[in-house]
């Protein structure tokens, strides 16, 4: 499972880097198991994504990607907004990161959620998935938990792989099509 993981996140990353071959990631991955990753770090808990342009253009690219992923979006929580309710009452404690916009994003394809389901009903808790958008001084981040690092989904690893893969290189295209 680690040495699956180590190379969804090495192909993630040198994706967009053509004089590293995938044959090569892969002997990486069997020669190197505990240095796949710098320092034999695991895969990230939280996939994390930037890019410098305003909230609203990389938000709406993201939402077009994500869509045409296959991956709906079924309700968008501006968490921003919501917060801002409370400035008041929290005083210091409000939004001491300062961003300036706040949404999550609620997806589902339902064709890996019945896929999910049919392996193993816990999935359901996973059901919708969700991204986080957040805006501060010029940088967009998107936020996305992993889904290859849950344990217990051995039963579903190569479907969570899938899921996760499709959505990491969903938000990745955010760069280009703000471009």
């Amino acid at each position: 499972m680690k040495i699956m993981t180590a190379l969804a996140f090495l192909s993630r990353r040198c994706s967009r880097r053509p004089n590293i071959r995938p044959g090569l990631l892969l002997i990486l991955c069997i020669v190197l198991p505990g240095q796949a990753i710098p320092g034999g770090a695991e895969v990230p808990v939280v996939y994390e994504f930037r890019v410098q342009r305003p909230f609203d253009e990389a938000y709406q690219a993201l939402y077009q990607a994500l869509e045409e992923a296959r991956f709906y979006v079924i309700f968008e929580a501006n968490i921003g907004h919501n917060l801002a309710r409370n400035a008041e009452r929290w005083g210091q404690d409000y939004n001491r990161n300062r961003f300036e916009h706040m949404k999550s994003l609620v997806i589902c394809n339902p064709w890996y959620a019945n896929q999910a389901l049919n392996l193993d009903p816990r999935f359901m808790s996973m059901c919708p998935l969700t991204v986080g958008v957040v805006h501060r001084e010029g940088v967009t981040t998107v936020y996305f938990k992993s889904l290859t690092n849950l344990p217990g989904s051995e039963a579903a690893a190569d479907l969570l792989w899938e899921v996760e893969n499709t959505i990491v290189s969903a938000i990745e295209t955010v760069a280009s099509l703000v471009n």
